[in-house]
């Protein structure tokens, strides 16, 4: 891993990634403007300094990784999002097919511990962090600047960094895929951690996944909606991004 200032690029099976340092600090997570109650209350969390991929992971990315000439996604491309892969494809793996789950496998060939985001570190990143300017969308209320929705993307996901970034420099955390986080569901925010921790617990299998799709509605591709889907569940809006402690 080369360190550039507060950017990071690993290179794996000979793929480079960036990782993007984002500075801890305090924020309001939810929105009490909402009218979904699961975003509320609004609270507020303390968020520890972590990386996050720039981009959401690559179909180039899940090949070097996982070693095959293929990936599931149903929209194919090199530089488009993977899709079409389950919580469980990210983090378990499958052991009764002896294939590793991705997270395994990258952690395996980089000797680091990238993970999925906690939903506190994924809405403090989207946001814009301590850069923060407040916006509807990762870095604009205007969801044509930074996003691919079900009004420009033509049904399809797009290619990675087409759009403009948000404030700490990351692309496409609104629109083109969601993007699966580590906590289970939580119907509302009462009870939630102050500290950016996942929030998991016995209650419901579901997983969170956030920042809306090729095929949400700019509703669903702001930054504090959140929706839940079960772990072993796939479709081909859904994909993810790498966070990670160094």
């Amino acid at each position: 891993m080369t360190e550039q200032k507060d950017l990071y690029s690993e290179t794996v099976n000979g793929f480079t990634f960036q990782m993007k340092k984002v500075e801890g600090g305090t924020f309001m997570m939810g929105d009490n403007n909402s009218r979904f109650s699961d975003e509320k209350p609004e609270h507020l969390v303390t968020i520890h300094t972590f990386y996050t991929g720039i981009f959401p992971v690559t179909q180039a990315l899940w090949k070097a990784v996982m070693e095959t000439a293929d990936t599931p996604s149903y929209f194919k491309g090199e530089d488009r999002p993977v899709e079409s892969v389950s919580w469980n494809d990210v983090v378990l793996g499958n052991k009764d097919k002896n294939i590793p789950g991705f997270l395994d496998k990258l952690n395996q060939l980089t000797g680091k511990n990238y993970r999925l985001p906690t939903e506190a570190e994924w809405e403090y990143a989207a946001k814009g962090g301590k850069l923060s300017k407040g916006c509807d969308y990762a870095g604009s209320n205007q969801l044509t600047a930074v996003g691919w929705y079900n009004e420009n993307s033509h049904n399809e996901t797009k290619p990675v960094g087409l759009k403009d970034p948000n404030e700490l420099g990351l692309y496409d955390i609104n629109g083109n895929v969601w993007e699966w986080c580590k906590d289970t569901w939580h119907d509302n925010y009462n009870g939630a951690p102050k500290y950016g921790s996942a929030w998991v617990d016995s209650i419901t299998t579901r997983r969170i996944y956030r920042g809306g799709s090729w095929g949400s509605n700019e509703q669903k591709c702001r930054n504090a909606n959140r929706r839940g889907f079960s772990p072993w569940s796939s479709g081909n809006a859904l994909g993810f991004r790498l966070f990670c402690f160094f």
